[in-house]
């Protein structure tokens, strides 16, 4: 499931071989950098299963990443290379045996997963290897937590769901919801934000109806559908998956649905469900549903450069957050003067804090070479890595559902983790 490109090179000077991906020859000389000399990014993302929606932006985000840099003369000298696998789900299997094969073609950064529970099945492989893993779409707090709360090779540019569930539960009580059902996967990231929104919701004065988790594999949801039905919320957050379309008209059919309780969606499910859409709904069964969805506004113009890349992109979410991992990792190479994922992931914080700002790789790349300290903001916004690899300061935006089941950003919400 492999796919090798460097964009803005000539690809056939470009794939690493097995003997340019390990350095074994020794010398009485210490080497002029540490690595192959060919920093080689492989993204775990999803082509197939739940989340497979995500994939096209977030691939198209690192594709273009890819290429501005190689336009802008390479890393280190050298064109970067980028190594394409499919994530899947996390019960899939294919994960872990996508992993090998990017370590094998000698990945420095893995740039994925999308799913909290993907990245949990392969972040001990990644690490052990002394490879970087930075995720553009993780949100569990599990990942600032022990064992990987210690300064590591794992990073984000997503912010953990401390954030999303505040957001959230900030919208609800503003929008006047008081008794709140909620409907979650029970997996990491079910699990996780659910446990959100219900703490700042609570911690608010609000109630919490239900609480409902269901099997990610589960191939009914009746029982949890009639509890919610039967827990007189005034709405519902659904923390979902691709499963959501089948959800929906369950909801429905048990007078749940969206026109009925006020309903609200989270990253993981906030798709195109229109009738071009890949799980569409009937029209107008989503109008007025609100979602959150972790990123700034990124604009017409980052918009038109992914387009330019792949036209058929009808979603934009992680686009940025997957273009600034890229981005971000190039810069810690440059700075390190390697292109190893422990050299890497040592300068990795340091280029996102506290030094002069820049906002493309061709400028930061000249203030380094100045000699100078910087700070990189991306398409995402401020990247602001703190010692867990994580962004502290992010933005997460508000979406609402239009009549063809199609959403768009409707505010953004800035805010300090």
């Amino acid at each position: 499931m492999l796919a090798l490109s460097a964009c803005g090179g000539d690809d056939g000077d470009t794939e690493p071989s097995a003997d340019e991906t390990s350095d074994t020859t020794e010398s009485s000389a210490p080497p002029a950098e540490t690595g192959d000399g060919v920093l080689t990014f492989g993204s775990l993302l999803p082509e197939t299963g739940s989340l497979a929606f995500l994939g096209p932006p977030e691939f198209a985000g690192v594709d273009l990443a890819v290429q501005e840099i190689n336009e802008a003369g390479g890393v280190n000298g050298e064109d970067v290379v980028h190594v394409r696998g499919d994530s899947g789900d996390a019960d899939s299997g294919i994960a872990p045996a996508e992993t090998d094969e990017l370590l094998a073609a000698g990945s420095d950064v893995i740039i994925g997963a999308a799913s909290s529970g993907v990245s949990l099945t392969v972040i001990d492989a990644i690490q052990a290897a002394g490879a970087v893993m930075f995720s553009p779409a993780n949100t569990s707090t599990a990942f600032d937590e022990p064992p990987y709360d210690s300064p590591d090779l794992y990073f984000r540019t997503a912010p953990s769901d401390i954030l999303q569930g505040a957001v959230m539960a900030n919208l609800l009580i503003e929008d006047g919801r008081s008794n709140v059902a909620i409907l979650a996967r029970q997996d990491a990231y079910g699990e996780t934000l659910a446990e959100q929104v219900a703490t700042n919701l609570e911690n608010a004065g609000s109630s919490v109806a239900a609480t409902v988790f269901y099997g990610e594999n589960a191939q009914s949801f009746d029982s949890q559908v009639d509890e919610i039905a039967a827990a007189g919320g005034d709405s519902l957050v659904l923390i979902g998956f691709e499963e959501t379309a089948t959800i929906v008209p369950q909801l429905i059919t048990a007078g749940a649905g969206p026109q009925d309780i006020p309903t609200y969606f989270v990253d993981g499910n906030t798709a195109d469900y229109s009738e071009g859409g890949s799980t569409p709904l009937p029209a107008g069964v989503l109008e007025g549903t609100k979602g959150t969805i972790p990123g700034a506004d990124t604009g017409g113009e980052f918009q038109e450069r992914l387009l330019a890349l792949d036209p058929d992109l009808d979603s934009f979410a992680y686009a940025a957050e997957s273009y600034d991992a890229v981005i971000t990792s190039a810069l810690a190479a440059v700075a390190a003067g390697a292109d190893d994922g422990e050299s890497v992931g040592a300068a990795m914080v340091d280029v996102t804090i506290g030094g002069e700002k820049c906002t493309t790789f061709a400028d930061c790349v000249a203030l380094l070479d100045e000699g100078a300290d910087i700070d990189y903001d991306g398409a995402s916004g401020p990247i602001e890595l703190g010692e867990t690899g994580s962004p502290t300061a992010a933005s997460i935006g508000i979406y609402e559902y239009k009549a063809d089941n199609t959403i768009e950003a409707v505010d953004y919400i800035s805010g300090q983790i």
